[in-house]
């Protein structure tokens, strides 16, 4: 689909509202929240877009459609079940609906981090629906839906999670890169996901994100952090981000330069040590 004019991040001011500039995910949205209630009913307390939709960057060649679903309880196993029939569905009909990306936090596990919680339900582009542990980039979303999130139904997110401080984030980026990232590293690791040109653009602007929260405590958009990258950060940051920016929808296997994206990546690990 031909895309409108990309709206600016939102500032202090008002969120994005609800419907977004682009039908076709309205309908795919629309969809996921009609999904929703005929499976749980008035156990949906809330639905909410977050990343690229809310932070104003979305990019319709290689974004995904982020969301945060707030229930009112911990889901039994026949919810569970019609929820995994419905993004199974999705998944198969392929295209916008093959893209949804997000997690079901009852309001107690939303309104504050708990890394030792229960797994969740969670659903991702490269995952089928079924239960997922909370990470440290959770906090991250959560900052996101809090500030920024697009509300489909429900109240304001800001009612339902917690104020989550510079401090907080800082702390959770240092945590992603010691651990996942740091391991991607590791002697042996398995990078195999990491040979498409897409895969490598995702690490690379997921790394200038990450070092612009060190730097600011503040998420901002991929494009605004590469930006800051390329303007602050020695070479060959800003080659390998002028790189990225343009491989965010390109498929390709790339081993060329792969070598190149875990430099970045070992780059970005060696920055958060010192904070870790």
């Amino acid at each position: 689909m031909t895309p409108p004019a990309r709206p600016g991040r939102p500032g202090p001011g008002p969120r994005p509202a609800w419907p977004t500039p682009w039908p076709e995910v309205n309908r795919t949205v629309e969809r996921l929240r009609d999904g929703i209630g005929e499976a749980l009913g008035d156990r949906l307390v809330g639905l909410y877009l977050n990343g690229s939709l809310a932070l104003g960057d979305f990019y319709p060649p290689a974004s995904d459609i982020d969301f945060h679903a707030a229930t009112a309880v911990v889901l039994d196993a026949p919810a569970l079940e019609r929820l995994g029939a419905m993004h199974a569905a999705f998944k198969a009909e392929g295209g916008w609906p093959a893209r949804l990306e997000g997690v079901y936090l009852p309001v107690a596990a939303l309104r504050r981090h708990d890394p030792s919680g229960d797994p969740v339900p969670t659903v991702g582009v490269d995952w089928d629906f079924g239960p997922g542990r909370p990470g440290p980039t959770w906090i991250l979303d959560r900052w996101v839906t809090r500030e920024h999130g697009v509300t489909v139904t429900g109240p304001d997110p800001r009612e339902l999670i917690d104020p989550i401080s510079p401090a907080d984030l800082r702390a959770a980026v240092v945590a992603a890169l010691l651990g996942h990232w740091a391991r991607q590293l590791e002697e042996g690791a398995d990078v195999g996901w990491l040979r498409p040109r897409n895969y490598q653009a995702f690490a690379v602007l997921t790394m200038c994100r990450a070092l612009h929260v060190l730097e600011r405590g503040t998420v901002v958009p991929k494009a605004e952090a590469a930006a800051w990258a390329m303007g602050h950060l020695p070479p060959p940051w800003p080659a390998q981000v002028e790189r990225a920016l343009a491989w965010r929808a390109d498929e390709r296997v790339d081993d060329q330069h792969l070598p190149e994206t875990l430099c970045c990546i070992a780059d970005a690990v060696g920055q958060a040590r010192p904070a870790g």
